[in-house]
């Protein structure tokens, strides 16, 4: 039997494991994919806002400015790539001016420090590239970008590495309350344990309402993307935001941590929990609305495009905490936008409430930092021969596109957590992610996943599940 059982390894539970793991407490991780960060964590616009977007006095406003704050020593302890480059939020006529002052005015309502609105001739000093109709922007120095791959990614380890256990391909089928706590049904067997946090994303509404007779309903909100190659990176310096609307804070443009340029998302509501697809009116609608607050966005430089879901909660807002007619049952549920940036103070927030509902106690030897893929590019020429004399799989270079060693994805196989398919593998290492989108170093990298995971390339997938790569052989025999 457990103490805790997270439903969800995106980054609000691998957030909630890390906290939960400075504890003296039997925890475990289910996740219905094949490795962590698989669903909304995976697919988004990679900022670390600010917090003036969120209405005053809410829990989104107040875990955004504390996930803010805490991010950029996070990034440190867990070794994650994490840049505060400041946003822009854009006005490009002076009637919408009072939107742009209520935004400012929400900001410093909510903590939100060193805002300021830039006037024009600032802004053009600031961004060269802004829309010549831009007319007042504002100003955030404390917003930032970060890798969200490596974000949960790191959390979930250095839960793992404290004693969090977690267990994939494990789908819940069945919540039921026993005199002890609940018992969780899943493909993969049942599971005991006294406390629930249902930190499930998209799906975050049918486990509530599996408990609760008070229902909650999370539509999935699509956002699409085109990501630019690292040619056009420096296009901007700063996050730059259009003036929000209904349905979120418009179309940005990014620069990214490892230098690509992002465009998107848009917001369209869908029904259907797993509808990631593009579509050509979504991209359509990207590239039309960045171009209104940035000019001259080299649009050849698209190297792919994708889509995420936000789980829109009804009431917008962040469901925190035990759930009224459940007992012992946590929602964690609702994370949408700023939902990555307020993921370490959800995390805290989800432990502070199981510490105080079961008197934890803090372990002594609790291990704080993690150590991520080593990146041979940070070295100085000297270190890095050494370490090829050391590891010559570090001189041997899989993914041209991102200079990606063998070295780096032995590590990423091989290290807690481990990736076990393409997908795993590229977002720990940005193998595949390049350029040619993983045209050249598939074939290489799946040899090195079979012989590293001592299975047959025949077993090796993209992203789990049944998305095997190969079928078949073309020659029986020579």
């Amino acid at each position: 039997m457990y103490d805790v059982i997270i439903i969800g390894a995106g980054v609000s539970g691998a957030a909630t494991a890390r906290e939960l793991s400075r504890y003296k407490v039997k925890a475990c991780v289910i996740e219905k994919e094949e490795d962590v960060c698989c669903g909304t964590s995976k697919a988004n616009s990679a900022i670390v806002h600010a917090g003036y977007d969120a209405a005053e006095g809410s829990l989104m406003a107040k875990l955004n400015v504390r996930g803010n704050q805490m991010m950029e020593q996070l990034s440190k302890d867990l070794d994650f790539p994490f840049k505060k480059n400041g946003s822009l939020v854009v006005c490009l006529h002076e009637e919408d001016m009072p939107n742009l002052q209520a935004l400012y005015d929400r900001g410093v309502a909510n903590g939100v420090k060193e805002l300021r609105i830039l006037n024009c001739k600032e802004l053009k000093e600031m961004e060269p590239n802004i829309s010549d109709q831009a007319y007042a922007a504002l100003y955030a120095p404390t917003a930032g970008i970060v890798c969200p791959f490596n974000l949960n990614i790191a959390m979930a380890e250095n839960a793992n590495v404290n004693g969090v256990e977690f267990k994939f391909d494990t789908e819940v089928t069945d919540l039921k309350p026993i005199d002890e706590g609940w018992e969780i049904h899943t493909n993969n067997g049942v599971f005991r344990t006294r406390y629930v946090v249902n930190a499930a994303g998209v799906y975050a509404d049918r486990l509530h309402n599996m408990v609760s007779e008070k229902k909650i309903h999370i539509t999935p909100r699509r956002g699409d993307y085109c990501l630019l190659d690292k040619s056009a990176g420096s296009h901007v310096s700063k996050t730059i935001f259009a003036l929000p609307g209904k349905y979120g804070k418009g179309i940005l443009v990014a620069p990214t941590v490892h230098g690509n340029l992002i465009l998107g998302p848009t917001a369209i509501d869908i029904e259907d929990k797993e509808g990631t697809n593009t579509t050509r009116e979504g991209l359509d609608q990207v590239i039309e609305r960045a171009e209104m607050n940035v000019k001259n966005i080299p649009l050849r430089q698209v190297i792919t495009s994708f889509a995420g879901l936000r789980a829109h909660e009804d009431g917008h807002e962040f469901l925190i905490g035990e759930v009224e007619d459940a007992k012992g049952f946590i929602d964690c549920a609702g994370i949408e936008s700023p939902g990555l940036t307020s993921a370490p103070a959800i995390g805290e927030m989800v432990a502070q409430i199981l510490k105080e509902k079961m008197n934890l106690e803090k372990k002594e030897d609790f291990i704080a930092t993690r150590k991520g893929v080593l990146d041979p590019n940070t070295l100085s020429k000297e270190e890095r021969m050494e370490l090829i004399k050391e590891k010559p799989e570090y001189g041997n270079i899989i993914c041209r596109c991102e200079m990606v060693t063998e070295g780096e994805i032995m590590d990423a196989i091989n290290r807690p957590l481990g990736a076990k398919s393409l997908d795993g593998v590229k977002r720990r290492t940005r193998a595949g992610m390049g350029r040619c989108q993983a045209g050249f170093c598939s074939p290489r990298t799946m040899e090195i996943l079979a012989r590293e995971r001592h299975v047959s390339m025949f077993e090796i997938t993209k992203s789990g599940g049944d998305s095997k790569i190969i079928t078949g052989t073309n020659k029986d025999s020579l």
